[in-house]
């Protein structure tokens, strides 16, 4: 099963929201407008596509100019037909990738039930850095604030 990475297109936002539906059924998923807002304001949204389209998608957020940015990731969507082959691993890393173009920190919030998403992550060096008592709403979860430092190149001089 083969995938390829490439921006997301606003043609796919209709697609994002409705795998939102179903990956986060219990909480507040986003609607097309979030999609197109986050596109709107410029943050760096990735979608995974087979030949059948969109199966995963992923935001990130920079603020701030390079070697003094901050990083946050959105969000991570699989379509669960096409979990465990590597798509969500391929996104965090896409998004990391940009991230790491800035120098920045990687910051994010993950429900502290999502035990494969948590693996993900700190096999991808974020460490746990704080709770949020009843994140997510409606359902009231918990998330647990994610860090990965910053990855600084070096430059020859």
């Amino acid at each position: 099963m083969s995938f390829r990475l490439a921006p997301l297109r606003r043609t796919d936002l209709a697609r994002c929201a409705e795998l939102e539906t179903v990956l986060f059924p219990g909480d507040d998923p986003w609607r097309e407008s979030a999609f197109r807002a986050e596109l709107e304001a410029g943050h760096h949204y990735v979608g995974a596509y087979t030949d059948g389209g969109l199966v995963g998608y992923a935001g990130l957020s920079i603020v701030g100019q390079r070697g003094n940015a901050e990083a946050n990731v959105h969000t991570i969507g699989v379509d669960p037909a096409w979990q465990g082959h590597g798509i969500g691993r391929a996104l965090l890393r896409a998004l990391l990738a940009r991230a790491d173009e800035f120098e920045a920190p990687v910051y994010l919030e993950v429900r502290t039930d999502n035990e494969a998403a948590i693996g993900l992550y700190e096999a991808h060096g974020f460490i746990r850095i704080g709770m949020r008592r009843r994140y997510y709403w409606p359902s009231g979860a918990d998330a647990y604030t994610m860090a990965r430092p910053a990855r600084v190149t070096e430059e020859a001089t």
